[in-house]
């Protein structure tokens, strides 16, 4: 089992509390982004960068995941292929994404790309919070015990 970071939109914070978790768990974390990662020394952490391009660290991943993996990102499109994989999808603001939801997931993203191509002000998503970095380091920790035990 890896970790797999979509990494160019990652929260500093949410890619800290996951240099901690590799180490902690010695389980092997790779960020992809079309920017140069930085990260600690560790067996356990890598960064790979890819081209400029839409969708092309998404699609690195993707091309990368395992079965049983688990991939960090907000992008809906992103969970579901890896969902689709066999993979495992966690947001960072703590929300695990599931089969079950996803259909659902992806319809609401369409729609609001829709309103907001046809120039209604839709507003972005909340500030990132003390309360969504907590549930992101509960929700790996939960992913973790459950999938390394």
């Amino acid at each position: 089992m890896q970790i797999w970071v979509d990494a160019d939109a990652c929260p500093g914070v949410i890619k800290e509390i996951l240099y901690r978790a590799a180490e902690r768990w010695q389980v092997c974390t790779t960020l992809v982004a079309n920017q140069l990662q930085r990260v600690p020394p560790s067996a356990y952490l890598r960064s790979v960068q890819v081209p400029s391009g839409f969708d092309v660290a998404d699609r690195e991943i993707v091309l990368r995941v395992e079965p049983g993996d688990l991939v960090i990102t907000a992008d809906i499109p992103l969970a579901a292929q890896v969902i689709d994989k066999g993979g495992h999808a966690l947001n960072p603001r703590g929300e695990v994404y599931s089969a079950e939801d996803m259909a659902e997931r992806l319809n609401m993203r369409d729609f609001m790309e829709s309103l907001r191509n046809s120039g209604v002000a839709t507003g972005g998503p909340a500030p990132f919070s003390q309360s969504d970095r907590q549930a992101f380091a509960k929700q790996l920790d939960k992913f973790l015990q459950k999938y390394r035990s």
